[in-house]
């Protein structure tokens, strides 16, 4: 395993076979990446940091999908009905 950065290490698969236990040792100081013939393949995190990253994405998600449904709203050509009116289109009111 070779430290790249401070909080990043490479490991290759071969490598990752032979010392899986140390790897997960690994992963609650750095992030390792795998590599397959010197090329990068995949990650291994630390499960805590993988709910950070998630938990941010989904933020952001949210932040997007609001900015474009103002935009909508604002928009004045925009042709929108309610909820309650699609629900009574599609005969579920």
């Amino acid at each position: 395993m070779i430290t790249v950065k401070e909080d990043t290490a490479l490991i290759g698969i071969a490598e990752l076979r032979t010392k899986a236990a140390d790897v997960l040792k690994e992963i609650k100081k750095h992030r390792v990446i795998l590599t397959k013939r010197n090329k990068p393949v995949g990650i291994i995190i630390d499960y805590d940091e993988y709910e950070k990253i998630e938990q941010v994405i989904e933020e952001a998600e949210d932040i997007v999908l609001g900015n474009i449904a103002r935009e909508r709203l604002e928009r004045k050509d925009r042709k929108a009905i309610t909820l309650e009116e699609a629900e009574r289109r599609i005969g579920l009111r």
